[in-house]
């Protein structure tokens, strides 16, 4: 059992709080389910600053066989990119991982690492939002310590081939915040720039601009393999359904994080 590790500190640490948590974050958001949904970037800051901003994304998502979420190793443990076959806990219950599909990984670049997923916050903040909206669901966690295009592109590589050998209808969400620590007006403006490239489902310009801006998003790879993988599973267009920053939270501009909710559909 990969017992949560955050609980407590980036969301509640009870069943009852976190529940008002998650329905404070959805609190006029509807739920409208798109199945022409595939991929989507949400956050992993704590709720309080990023929560409603990760509901955007999640009132949309439709059902799937399996959630692959794909999250940047902010502690640098275990393998380079590594996924994980426990079960994982939150303080809404048992998470079952999708062995079969972990299994069916061709193992080139991902191993299996428990590892690197121990400490990790970037893919357990994610849990609680899809057990609020599905209940029971199955996902595949992958945790990347490398962000360059050509990890990026092999990780979705075998994403897509184990998806199709085991025909499994899949979603792809890749666990990312933007600009670390800069002025509102600098994050902004970096932020929308390198998102721009996101809904266009543009990989190249999108390393492209993040490199040429110097963006501090942490969860590159993640999102240049998500758009890899649903650019291969049909994939047509992004949308950018929510922008914040902390300091919309806090007041405070002078240095904020900037968090996304965007959608990659059909």
């Amino acid at each position: 059992m990969r017992r949560a590790a955050v609980a407590g500190q980036f969301y509640e640490g009870t069943r009852e709080a976190l529940l008002r948590r998650l329905e404070s974050c959805f609190s006029g958001i509807a739920r409208n389910e798109d199945e022409k949904v595939v991929g989507a970037v949400v956050p992993h800051a704590g709720y309080m600053y990023s929560g409603r901003v990760a509901a955007h994304a999640y009132a949309r998502l439709p059902k799937a066989d399996t959630f692959v979420i794909l999250g940047p190793n902010h502690h640098l443990a275990g393998s380079a990119v590594a996924a994980s076959r426990d079960t994982w806990s939150t303080p809404l219950g048992a998470v079952e991982v999708d062995v079969e599909f972990v299994d069916a990984l061709p193992r080139h670049i991902i191993d299996v690492d428990e590892t690197a997923h121990r400490y990790e916050h970037s893919i357990e903040v994610q849990l609680p939002f899809l057990q609020f909206i599905f209940g029971d669901f199955k996902f595949v966690p992958i945790c990347m310590a490398l962000s360059d295009a050509e990890t990026a592109n092999d990780v979705a590589s075998e994403i897509v081939e184990a998806a199709a050998k085991l025909r499994r209808k899949i979603v792809v969400l890749a666990s990312s915040d933007f600009t670390h620590y800069e002025p509102d007006n600098v994050a902004r403006s970096n932020d929308l720039y390198a998102i721009d490239a996101i809904t266009r489902l543009d990989v190249n310009d999108f390393y492209r601009r993040i490199y040429e801006r110097n963006v501090s998003a942490c969860g590159v790879g993640p999102i240049g393999a998500m758009l890899y993988a649903t650019k291969a599973l049909g994939a047509k267009s992004g949308e950018l359904v929510k922008y914040a920053t902390s300091g919309d939270i806090t007041g405070d501009r002078s240095a904020v994080v900037g968090y996304a909710a965007i959608l990659i559909s059909r």
